[in-house]
Order: C-alpha cells, then sequence, then structure tokens
C-alpha cells in the first residue's frame, strides 16, 4: 500500500466519525425544524400537521376513543 492509500483511508475515517458525530447531535424533528427555518419551508408546516391529524384519526379509531371521535364529525 501506498501512503496515498493510507492517507485516504484515514481521511474517510476521519469524514465517518464527523458524519456520525453530527447525526447524534439531533434529533430527526429538531433537524426538520432547522430545515424549515433555514430554507424559509414554511408552507410545509401545516400539511404535517394536517397528516400528523389524520394519522392520530386512524390509531385512535380502532381504540376506546373511537365514540368520541366519530361525534366530532
Amino acid at each position: 500500500m501506498d501512503n496515498k492509500d493510507i492517507e485516504t483511508s484515514e481521511d474517510q475515517k476521519s469524514q465517518a466519525s464527523a458524519f456520525e458525530e453530527a447525526a447524534s447531535e439531533k434529533g430527526i424533528v429538531a433537524e426538520f425544524w432547522e430545515f424549515l427555518m433555514d430554507n424559509k419551508k414554511f408552507w410545509l408546516i401545516p400539511i404535517l400537521l394536517v397528516l400528523l391529524l389524520l394519522g392520530m384519526l386512524i390509531i385512535f379509531s380502532g381504540s376506546t376513543a373511537a365514540p368520541f371521535i366519530y361525534t366530532l364529525f
């Protein structure tokens, strides 16, 4: 192996560890919130809220809360 191969391998390891370190710092919600704020994608917030509400409706429709949910509609 050449010195170039060794240096390349060490660079890849340092890049991989930097990636793992950056990935472990924040959760997915914090990352997404930062994405929304940095890229001014505020129009995504209502879409996500509607999707979350529909998901909750589907989950709770099979539970004991179903009679209370159906009275809303």
